[in-house]
């Protein structure tokens, strides 16, 4: 009995253990299964498609090819965030990376009164010392920060050409930041007066490197206006701004949007300046526009507070009242209108009394027309004299009685406005002042406008049609410096600079050569030129070298007494060297006796070879017997050259 109870009890302790074994293993198999299913399913959620999930108890093994190391790490972390990652086993790989992307090159520079600093990063074949010394000059002893990074990679083609041109804005921009990369050079900087704004933006557009997409913003402080004044009409031809002045963006919004309102497709070419003598300026001006456009015509000038209204002959009296009531009311506090509703004038009486001042495109002026006694006359001429100089004025005037009440300002104000045209004419009648021509001033309407309306008061009635050619614009007409030496080429090619025999004199025959050529380079602006002299190979070298340094000289001292800015300009003497013919005949010895002008280009950023392009070489170049390596001193790079030649004179 008491053998089957102990054998009962085991029995009873084998079912307990199967049945407990056959449990566990069930769990582990259910445990094993959730864990696959949820790392698999957070997987794909976020989107590692690539990882397969297999169980083995409960550890979950992760499999699959993963596009980086950091998409692997992610997979492992997401994993771990389901099941204890003490549990994750990592079996993937990562694809080989095929090739490395280069970075950006790019830099920042700013300059301004307390020095110059660059950040960004540069390729390393960018010769650092020769980077340094350029920004060093650049700074004139202020300080220099340079927060350049380097990496060995790949060069863009457009990098250094990007990087010498934006070096060069750098030197002419003292109050500047300039953006660089190997496509694009953003330039912003500040200017002393709208006028080095203009000069400076003509010079920068004038260098730019065909492959850069160049941008620029440079700002001038605004210029102060008196009176503040917008003249705005509507006539036969259509709306038209006289003048435009504005104090605002938002208000050459607001006065755009009205004129557009009225008809008006032209450029307003608001000026935006200082004096302005409201807030409300931009909403007075427009509503004086639309009380122009709502009679259908006339014109309106806002001078200061102001407004001027003239009606179009012909108006309705009833309308015209509304009209002005309705401006009245609506402007701004301060605001002035004065409305003027013309009636048809009179026969003019035969021999109406006119006045023309006619300047030709040579600058001779003709003042022509009838003038009310000889103390005008006087005045008109000696004022003439002061603005377009004395030798080119021809008298054609008469002086006669009964002239109209004013008529003496008329005259002198339509001589000022003369001044504004490079050539046209200014007829003066009793009752208008017509203005035609041609001008290199892009604002010479506005400018002309508020002239009259200064000295002959915002009643006036003138009719301004100036033509702006940029031909005639002194700055924007300037030549490119590749332009400059080859109108130089053009002038020398049939003739040649001479010298007295074994001197540094300069013959009289090359004078009007000399005279040519000065000529020119005052029209091309600030250039950096080389006169470089040239001599045959007769005589000792070192006194030709020096008879060529004289005669650089004289040339360079010939066209600063013709009053060139030559402060920019180097003269050198090389002697015999470089000749152009053989020295052995007496017409290769007077082709090789000879001046030079070319221009000197900036230093370009040399290159050195780098780590990444010597291992291109090697596996692109395998030595050979025809790629033999070059000898120790040769450079890794061609020299660039620094000149681009000019004339050959002598």
């Amino acid at each position: 009995m008491r053998l089957s109870a102990i054998f009962i009890r085991l029995v009873a302790f084998a079912i307990a253990g199967l049945v407990c074994f056959g449990a566990a293993r069930t769990t582990v198999s259910e445990v094993e299964q959730r864990s696959v299913a949820g790392v698999q399913n957070t997987l794909e959620i976020r989107g590692y498609e690539w990882a397969t999930v297999l169980g083995d108890g409960l550890q979950v093994i992760i499999e699959g090819q993963a596009p980086t190391e950091a998409e692997r790490f992610r997979a492992i972390s997401a994993a771990g965030a389901i099941v204890d990652a003490a549990r994750v086993i990592d079996n993937m790989s990562v694809v080989a990376s095929r090739r490395v992307v280069a970075p950006t090159f790019a830099i920042e520079i700013l300059r301004n009164d307390s020095g110059v600093s660059l950040i960004g990063l540069i390729p390393a074949t960018t010769d650092r010392e020769t980077l340094a010394a350029r920004i060093r000059n650049i700074a004139a002893g202020l300080p220099v920060v340079d927060l350049l990074e380097v990496a060995d990679y790949p060069t863009p083609d457009t990098w250094r050409p990007a990087l010498n041109y934006s070096l060069r804005a750098l030197q002419m921009l003292p109050r500047s930041k300039i953006s660089v990369d190997a496509d694009r050079v953003i330039i912003s900087a500040i200017s002393d007066s709208p006028e080095e704004k203009h000069r400076l933006e003509v010079a920068l557009w004038r260098n730019t490197p065909p492959e850069i997409d160049l941008t620029i913003n440079i700002s001038a402080p605004r210029p102060v206006i008196s009176p503040f004044t917008v003249r705005f009409g509507i006539d036969e031809d259509g709306p038209m701004f006289d003048a435009c002045a504005a104090d605002t963006i938002e208000a050459i919004g607001q006065i755009t949007n009205a004129a557009n309102a009225a008809g008006f497709t032209g450029q307003a070419n608001c000026t935006l300046a200082l004096g302005a003598p409201s807030r409300q300026w931009g909403r007075a001006v427009a509503l004086s526009v639309k009380s122009v456009s709502d009679l259908g015509g006339g014109t309106v000038t806002i001078a200061d507070t102001d407004i001027t209204l003239l009606a179009p002959l012909g108006t309705d009296p009833h309308l015209f009242d509304d009209i002005v009531g309705t401006l009245e009311n609506n402007l701004p506090a301060g605001f002035a209108v004065s409305a003027e509703l013309p009636v048809a004038p009179e026969a003019p009486p035969e021999g109406s009394p006119r006045f023309t001042a006619t300047r030709s495109p040579e600058g001779q002026v003709q003042l022509r027309g009838r003038i009310p006694d000889d103390l005008t006359n006087t005045v008109a001429k000696n004022f003439a004299s002061a603005m377009f100089g004395q030798n080119n004025i021809t008298m054609g005037t008469r002086v006669v009685d009964g002239l109209p009440a004013g008529w003496s300002m008329r005259v002198l104000a339509g001589i000022e406005a003369l001044s504004e045209l490079s050539n046209g004419v200014v007829v003066v009648e009793p009752n208008m002042i017509q203005i035609r021509g041609n001008t290199g001033n892009e604002v010479a309407s506005a400018d002309i406008s508020r002239l009259l309306i200064e000295k002959l008061g915002q009643t006036a009635d003138f009719d301004i049609d100036v033509t702006y050619v940029k031909q005639l614009d002194p700055i924007a007409s300037l030549p490119t410096p590749e332009e400059c030496i080859a109108q130089i080429q053009l002038v020398t090619e049939d003739r040649k600079i001479t010298f007295d025999p074994s001197s540094a004199d300069i013959s009289a025959a090359a004078v009007p050569l000399i005279d040519d050529i000065a000529d020119i380079l005052k029209k091309c602006g600030d250039l950096r030129i080389r006169v470089a002299g040239f001599t045959d190979s007769q005589g000792r070298e070192e006194m030709n070298q020096q008879l060529s340094q004289r005669r650089a000289d004289a040339v360079l001292t010939a066209l600063r007494a013709r009053r060139v800015p030559v402060s920019t300009f180097e003269s050198v003497g090389f002697g015999e060297e470089n000749p152009i013919a053989d020295n052995e005949t007496e017409e290769g010895r007077e082709a090789n006796r000879r001046i030079e002008f070319s221009l000197i280009l900036p230093e370009p950023i040399p290159e050195v070879e780098t780590t990444l392009e010597a291992i291109a070489e090697e596996t692109t170049l395998p030595p050979t017997d025809e790629t033999a390596a070059p000898a120790d001193d040769t450079p890794a790079t061609e020299p660039v050259a620094q000149e681009q030649e000019g004339t050959q004179n002598e």
